[in-house]
């Protein structure tokens, strides 16, 4: 029941990124669209996040809100890094990378520090937030 309802947002949201309208609740200039290719069905799925800015790169955060389990759409780019990305004035296709490491390190703690309710997902989760980064295909 929970996850229709988040469907039913999430498309929601889509429609109306898409549109250039307001979206009530959230910062228009701090959400992108992330197409992934369905890792059984082979077909397009888009989710929209928030992301940060990394020199001008879009970085997204997998933290799924501190669920005990990474999201759909991350397990998604893993199998297929190739994936499609829609901000407020562009869109493009991009590459998948998984942040690892001291990059991993040095991103969560300028994400945290901009957004520290992210602090709050890790405790939540339990687990290592992935961050990946969009490069331009």
């Amino acid at each position: 029941m929970a996850e229709t309802n988040q469907l039913e947002i999430n498309a929601h949201v889509i429609e109306r990124f898409r549109a250039g309208g307001p979206i009530e609740g959230m910062h228009r200039d701090r959400l992108l669209l992330l197409t992934t290719t369905g890792r059984s069905s082979g077909e397009p799925r888009t989710a929209p996040m928030m992301f940060h800015l990394d020199e001008g790169t879009p970085v997204v955060i997998a933290s799924a809100a501190g669920a005990l389990h990474d999201p759909q759409w991350f397990d998604n780019l893993v199998a297929d890094p190739a994936v499609h990305v829609e901000l407020a004035d562009e869109e493009y296709d991009a590459h998948a990378v998984v942040a690892s490491g001291d990059e991993h390190d040095r991103l969560w703690a300028d994400i945290t520090a901009a957004y520290p309710f992210f602090l709050d997902h890790l405790a939540k989760a339990g687990r290592t937030i992935p961050l990946v980064i969009l490069e331009r295909a």
